[in-house]
């Protein structure tokens, strides 16, 4: 079962306008909880399919979560499709593609 935090962090990512990306850090910040980075980490982890999931990286810009996609490419290649370009599991132009939701989530 789900806690409320990995439901909060679920809703957020459903936010993620396609061709933006946002941080494991920066989910954590807007929930209120700066510190809990890699609990944002579990919470994708234990994510439903649908989610894009693909859109969460790490404060770097880095595909660290590409393990978990079924095969480990799909990540890149569904960050490709959407127009983010990707060289060795780093996004390239991270700041142009950054999305706060910090912003977004205040206002729900």
């Amino acid at each position: 079962m789900a806690s409320d935090f990995f439901e909060q962090v679920w809703a957020i990512v459903k936010l993620i306008p396609t061709g933006k990306v946002t941080t494991y850090g920066a989910i954590a910040k807007a929930l209120g909880s700066p510190g809990a980075s890699r609990t944002v980490g579990y919470a994708m982890n234990a994510c439903d399919k649908s989610l894009p999931a693909h859109r969460v990286v790490n404060r770097k810009g880095m595909l660290t979560g590409k393990a978990h996609f079924d095969p480990p490419s799909a990540m890149e290649t569904r960050l490709t499709a959407e127009g983010i370009v990707v060289s060795q599991d780093q996004i390239q132009n991270f700041d142009q593609h950054f999305w706060d939701p910090g912003r977004e989530w205040q206002s729900m």
